[in-house]
């Protein structure tokens, strides 16, 4: 249990860190306190190659996902643009961040699909919604910006808990106990 809130705390330090960065013009932040959770987490896992895989792949799908949004002119950022057509970097950290949290305190999604498609579809545009009354982001229309986010992550989330399964570097029994 104490492992699960500790990476539950990580998660929303890292998580505030990111976007209050992307906010303040200082979008480095959040990447920096992203890299030394990542790397305590990595330390953390029984096996952190099956983890690191895990933090690969999600970093792509969520580039990928939030850069249509921003080429779609769903999302607008002011720091951290590297190119045009791409996600802010600190949203990609932010995506690498997220995916430490699948195998530990997001484990109880595991294998309820429906449920991590209902969480996805809600918890993914609150996010979104929190960000943008930060400051971190501007969203030209609130409403198609929403139901993008809803239906992204409605798909996103269930594709996650799948690849958490495949690559799980944690003990799941050990977890339980600890």
């Amino acid at each position: 249990m104490r492992t699960v809130v500790i990476n539950f705390l990580l998660f929303q330090a890292g998580w505030f860190a990111c976007v209050l960065g992307g906010a303040n013009n200082m979008p480095w932040l959040g990447p920096v306190v992203v890299a030394g959770i990542i790397v305590y987490h990595l330390g953390q896992s029984q096996r952190p190659s099956s983890e690191v895989k895990l933090i690969l792949l999600a970093v792509v799908l969520g580039t990928l996902w939030d850069s249509l949004l921003v080429t779609m002119g769903w999302l607008n950022y002011s720091s951290g643009m590297l190119m045009a057509y791409l996600a802010p970097y600190w949203i990609i950290a932010m995506w690498a961040l997220f995916s430490t949290t699948l195998n530990v305190s997001l484990k109880w999604m595991k294998g309820r699909m429906f449920l991590a498609a209902v969480f996805g579809a809600v918890g993914g545009p609150l996010a979104y919604f929190a960000g943008y009354k930060l400051g971190a982001v501007a969203v030209p229309d609130i409403a198609v910006a929403m139901i993008a986010l809803g239906i992204g992550w409605a798909v996103m989330m269930p594709v996650l808990m799948y690849l958490s399964d495949r690559f799980n570097g944690f003990d799941l029994l050990r977890q339980a106990r600890s």
